[in-house]
């Protein structure tokens, strides 16, 4: 099934949209704020995404640009009232692929979404799908990572771990969320194995290299970002 991340503060008209795309036969989550649609994105798949612009906490280009650092090539869709030239400019080197302005016709926002879909299946069977940041990439169908071309080998823990990281790049990103997210468990305070599989990737892909990647915020967990 085909699931969708529609992200809108005005509450009413997400649930609309989303009873909406149900009725036809989507699967969809709502967010009603920048961050939440953020962290949904990077905690779950999505074939698509539909987003406002002006949205509390983090903007529509803003959580457009971030989308973009972890995926290339998920179709996205702004939903917006503002309707100037320049809006739709900026919301398209943002990285959006198509605009609407609202009110809308909701056949025409179907037909929109169903364009933008096969074009995102057709650009995901030509292309390996990966993730990349920086000089890292990660090809998902093959498990691997590579940076600057070389190829990393990575045992299957620490291909987790280093996919959860790049999936929530520069945020801080505690030792009970990786347990949890990574292990699927809680962390238990009196053990270190976090630290030891972070030590492991970082002899793996940062050692070998320039430019660290992950970093340690003392007090607080790890950070995955090439700007420090």
């Amino acid at each position: 099934m085909i699931k969708i991340l529609v992200v809108e503060d005005e509450v009413r008209v997400a649930d609309l949209i989303k009873r909406g795309l149900e009725e036809v036969g989507y699967k969809v989550d709502a967010a009603y704020d920048g961050q939440q649609g953020l962290n949904l994105f990077q905690n779950n798949s999505y074939h698509m995404i539909i987003s406002d612009i002006i949205l509390p906490h983090i903007s529509g280009f803003e959580l457009c640009q971030k989308i973009r650092l972890i995926d290339k090539n998920i179709p996205i869709l702004m939903l917006t009232a503002l309707g100037t030239t320049d809006d739709k400019l900026e919301g398209f080197d943002a990285g959006a692929d198509d605009y609407m302005v609202k009110p809308f016709d909701f056949r025409e926002l179907d037909a929109r979404i169903k364009v933008l879909l096969k074009r995102g299946l057709e650009k995901g069977s030509s292309q390996p799908s990966e993730i990349s940041y920086s000089d890292l990439t990660i090809n998902l169908n093959t498990k691997e990572a590579s940076r600057k071309g070389k190829l990393i080998k990575l045992s299957p823990k620490e291909y987790n771990l280093l996919l959860f990281m790049i999936k929530n790049p520069e945020r801080v990103l505690s030792r009970i969320e990786i347990a949890e997210k990574v292990w699927d468990t809680h962390f238990d305070t009196g053990t270190n194995f976090i630290d030891v599989y972070i030590n492991y990737l970082r002899n793996k892909i940062d050692k070998p290299f320039d430019t660290n990647l992950i970093h340690t915020k003392p007090g607080m967990g790890f950070i995955f970002t090439d700007k420090l």
